[in-house]
């Protein structure tokens, strides 16, 4: 899809935007990416303000090279002679054994000068403030920020910046800026997930490898197919229906100017350095010139330049709005580079193609594959480009022999640009050798008869460093020093990181200034410099360590409950149901209480109604992501008249903590860690849901850390995979953009996406539009249900989607027994897996000692 099409069109000018409000406008970082030192050198070297990048361990790209000890005090040291600041990226949730690691780790961070570190993990917060409390704290897109409310419950727990959710639209970010206290930070540029970042279970589902802890399986780039009321639909080619275009926002920077964002952020930590070089270089003159106030305009070989790093197709994301066609294209998911054109016709040596971009001996290309037609996707590099003659539209490709099949290639196929070499050398050339970055310096030099010269310099990030001659100055005879010679030599700073951008003299009595001392002069004072910039910079940070001080509440509250549960007090079984005839059904199993999770929340009054006649406590949930407009939403939720809410986010939150209504904190909070229970706890939760990231083992330790009566742990459940702004109602089924035109397919027909080995997982949409992906399998943690409750745990949870009143009854009351010791957790593993169409799974809690 060529840039125009997808909403970005090349060659326009770019506008200098407006200021928005009231807002400060404030020139915004450039925060480019690095998966290793050569993309810090090109980062450096290309413009950034700032490079964001991951230590070997807790960071959420943990398949980038990363860094560690001497490379990472090397690192920030490089950083702070080029006046860039270094921020780490620790956006994991933390696991109970971790948290001594954790903050080991942080006093490296904090001796290593590292200017922020960005997290995910709520809890991790307060062992940051009590180890190093000077110590940036940047909130990660992890902790799925979206409202107001996020930002200030970020700020609150010692964040001094947060980067807004990518799903957020240039209006919602306007919004939430203005209401907010801290800086606010916004992809700009890279690779999309289809899911809430923080919210993806699919990888975890699926394999056991949590996005929440870097170990994404990209099970949005997999194709799926969708069944609607037990039929195929028919999509042709399209088949990625969940792998988004890349972000390309380069043309809105005017406008994230005037919405006030601190910082824009470039994806692409698992990139090459030539990509960080390119897409860096082309952010740092989109923000200059419209800093400046000036148009810039990005020639369509230039766009073409950024596409060739990496692209998907180029899409404004959600920045636009919600527009559900544009997202997704769904005919490809992987790298494409810059469409090439189609195949004319076939020679007998090589392909006519009806070129739209140029193409060149050595680029490299690949034509696409027809799954359906059994063509297969093939590719290489061009040996020869041949002008037709007669023909200016099209050219003959010629290719090394034994690297095409022509007979598997045919007219109408596109051929895609996918390698440039050419492009790569010279992206190689900006930042091999030393870096052409430097820091200005402004000097003040006193030259005067009968003392030693005296120069102090100043750089532009704040270092200061002096220099003093070693014998008095003589006066000169003949050529006495002056302004233009001092600027002379002492300017002569290449092959530092120093450019010399003021000279201030002060000359007195006409002194004699050999060259040879300016020049040992201006040594000394670069190095000193040098030292300077090495150094990190001094910070406090305390003395012992402080987790068992952290820990030691927590432990003594457990302690306490486990000294009264003596009496041993029995299982509490809630049932959370989505319809209100599986209400009834689970009362007359057994159930202790409800949790109503609805796709129209009007019905919450009808399962409330339900719930008070089958005599049973009721919580209705909210959903998982709340956005500036939606705030209203708790309100209604309490004029259903539940006992309670089940909260999701962080507004949830913030509205039970100003209203006093009880609430129980769910598992998209992602609590992993007793810092992180305690902290839901004291914010007025009754229960915190452990989270789902937690295998067997995990869980286990989160049980002996934590009082059990503080958690509540979900032992049936189907996954909630993807949890999506992109609805799949919309752009797939129905000729409409957004929830305005789509005639609400969601509301009529039951949606399955079948996956490459056969299985259909439930599809839904929530009151906000957004969809949720449920795994087809039920996860139990039927084996060990025994062992949770000699463990102390008392508040466990059987969840339902689509089962009917008597599954509800079978599924309840099996587990209810268990509970009770009336049958072993093996026997209650073997029927469940015998009455569920695709039987059940461990799922990440297979993993047990």
């Amino acid at each position: 899809m060529s840039a125009a099409a997808t909403g970005i069109e090349a060659g326009v000018a770019v506008g200098t935007g407006t200021v928005a409000g009231a807002l400060a406008r404030v020139k915004p970082e450039l925060l480019a990416p690095a998966g290793d030192r050569e993309c810090v050198r090109a980062a450096v070297a290309n413009g950034a303000d700032a490079i964001y990048f991951g230590l070997k361990r807790h960071n959420a790209r943990i398949r980038a090279s990363n860094f560690d000890g001497l490379d990472l005090s090397e690192t920030m040291a490089f950083l702070r002679r080029h006046g860039v600041r270094g921020y780490v990226t620790l956006n994991t949730l933390i696991f109970p054994k971790e948290l001594a690691d954790v903050e080991a780790t942080l006093r490296e961070l904090n001796d290593a000068g590292v200017d922020a570190v960005i997290v995910q993990d709520l809890g991790l917060t307060r062992l940051i403030r009590a180890v190093a409390p000077n110590l940036e704290i940047h909130g990660s897109t992890q902790m799925s920020i979206t409202s107001e409310e996020g930002v200030r419950l970020a700020a609150e727990l010692g964040c001094s910046r947060v980067i807004l959710a990518r799903e957020l639209s240039l209006d919602e970010v306007r919004r939430v800026r203005a209401e907010s206290t801290i800086p606010v930070e916004v992809f700009v540029h890279g690779a999309l997930c289809v899911a809430y970042s923080g919210q993806c279970l699919t990888s975890e589902a699926l394999g056991g490898r949590s996005a929440n802890r870097g170990e994404c399986a990209q099970a949005c780039r997999m194709p799926y197919q969708i069944v609607c009321d037990g039929e195929d639909v028919d999509l042709g080619k399209t088949q990625y229906l969940l792998s988004p275009q890349d972000l390309a926002a380069y043309d809105l920077v005017p406008d994230l100017i005037g919405a006030g964002v601190a910082s824009l952020k470039i994806e692409g930590r698992l990139k090459s350095p030539e990509y960080v070089a390119n897409i860096t270089r082309h952010y740092r003159r989109a923000i200059d010139e419209a800093w400046e106030g000036r148009t810039v305009a990005f020639t369509p070989r230039e766009v073409e330049d950024m596409e060739m790093s990496f692209s998907r197709g180029f899409s404004h994301g959600f920045l636009d709005g919600v527009d559900h066609k544009i997202l997704v294209r769904g005919d490809y998911a992987k790298k494409r580079g810059v469409l090439l054109g189609e195949i004319h016709g076939l020679a007998r040596a090589g392909v006519h193609l009806k070129a739209v971009t140029g193409i060149k001996p050595g680029d490299g290309l690949v034509f696409d594959g027809d799954e359906a037609m059994g063509v297969p996707e093939q590719g290489g590099r061009v040996y020869e480009v041949v002008p037709i003659a007669g023909r200016p539209d099209l050219v003959e490709l010629r290719f090394g022999r034994g690297d095409m099949d022509f007979s598997r290639l045919h007219p109408g196929q596109r051929a895609w640009k996918t390698d440039d070499p050419e492009l790569t050398a010279r992206l190689r050339k900006t930042f091999e050798g030393p870096s052409p970055r430097q820091v200005g310096l402004a000097m003040k030099v006193r030259a005067a008869v009968g003392e030693p010269i005296r120069v102090e310099a100043r750089t532009a990030t704040g270092l200061v460093a002096e220099a003093l001659g070693d014998a008095p100055l003589a006066a000169a005879q003949s050529r006495p020093a002056d302004d233009a010679l001092l600027r002379e030599q002492l300017g002569r700073l290449g092959g530092t990181a120093y450019r010399l951008d003021d000279l201030e003299a002060e000359i007195e009595g006409a002194p004699m200034v050999p060259k040879s001392l300016l020049n040992q002069i201006r040594r000394d004072l670069t190095a000193r410099l040098d030292a300077l910039a090495d150094a990190p910079p001094p910070r406090p940070m305390a003395a012992e360590p402080v987790l068992p001080g952290l820990l030691a509440p927590i432990r003594a509250e457990a302690d306490r409950q486990l000294q009264e549960r003596l009496a041993d007090q029995p299982p509490r079984l809630v049932a959370l149901c989505r319809r209100t005839d599986q209400i009834a059904a689970a009362a007359a199993a057994g159930a202790s209480a409800i949790y109503a999770d609805y796709q129209d929340i009007k019905e919450y009054k009808d399962a409330v109604a339900e719930a008070r006649r089958v005599g049973l406590p009721i919580h209705v949930a909210s959903p998982r992501i709340e956005k500036p407009a939606e705030r209203n939403l708790f309100k209604a939720l309490v004029k259903s008249g539940a006992d309670g809410l089940l909260v999701r986010n962080a507004g949830g939150l913030a509205f039970c903590a100003e209203t006093g209504v009880p609430f129980v904190a769910d598992f998209s909070l992602n609590a992993s860690n007793p810092l992180t229970v305690a902290l839901f706890r004291e914010r007025g939760a009754e229960r915190v849901a452990a989270s789902y990231d937690l295998d067997a083992g995990q869980l286990f330790d989160l049980i002996e850390a934590t009082p059990t009566d503080w958690l509540e742990v979900v032992i049936h459940q189907q996954i909630p995979m993807f949890h999506m702004e992109h609805c799949v109602f919309c752009a797939f089924l129905s000729p409409g953009t957004d929830h305005t035109n789509c005639g609400r397919p969601c509301d009529h027909h039951d949606v399955k996406l079948r996956d490459r080995v056969g299985k259909e997982h439930p599809l839904k949409a929530d009151v906000g539009c957004r969809n949720t992906l449920f795994n087809a399998v039920p996860q139990t943690a039927a084996e060990f249900l025994p062992r949770l409750i000699a463990r102390g745990v008392r508040n466990l949870r059987v969840e339902f989607l689509d089962d009917s009143p008597e599954t509800v009854s079978r599924t309840l009351t099996l587990y209810r027994e268990t509970a009770a010791g009336l049958r072993d957790g093996r026997t209650l593993w073997r029927e469940l897996k015998a009455s569920n169409q695709y039987g059940v799974t461990r799922g990440p809690l297979a993993v047990l000692s």
